[in-house]
């Protein structure tokens, strides 16, 4: 089911499910050390150029990476601007996880103190 939230936020839709494959959170860490060639970037790992051309598809087709010609060869970078949409979306689980220890801290400040005794000989 869509919501009134997801058709308005496409990009962040995409950039969460290019951040659901392992490979692809791999690459864009490789990438946060700056630039890399296709070929660099497929040397880390055992899976073949073409498939990791297709993560990078993936990537660049959420706005995570961009790539350009260089000779022979495609260099890609890291363009971490639509991981804000991650970062909001985060900051709200933030807020709800604040919310429930400020309640859980209140709770155990109200319990008497010979409830926290160590019963251990």
């Amino acid at each position: 089911m869509v919501t009134h939230g997801d058709r308005e936020r496409p990009r962040a839709n995409a950039v969460f499910r290019a951040l659901a494959d392992p490979t692809r959170r791999s690459l864009l860490g490789l990438l946060r050390q700056g630039p890399q060639s296709v070929g660099e970037l497929a040397s880390h790992f055992r899976t073949s150029r073409p498939a990791i051309s297709r993560h990078l598809r993936a990537l660049r087709q959420a706005g995570l990476v961009e790539a350009r010609r260089a000779g022979t060869s495609r260099i890609c970078r890291l363009t971490p601007a639509p991981l804000h949409a991650v970062r909001e979306w985060l900051n709200d689980y933030e807020a709800f996880w604040g919310a429930s220890l400020a309640g859980l801290k209140r709770y155990l400040e109200q319990l008497p103190p010979e409830q926290f005794a160590d019963d251990t000989p």
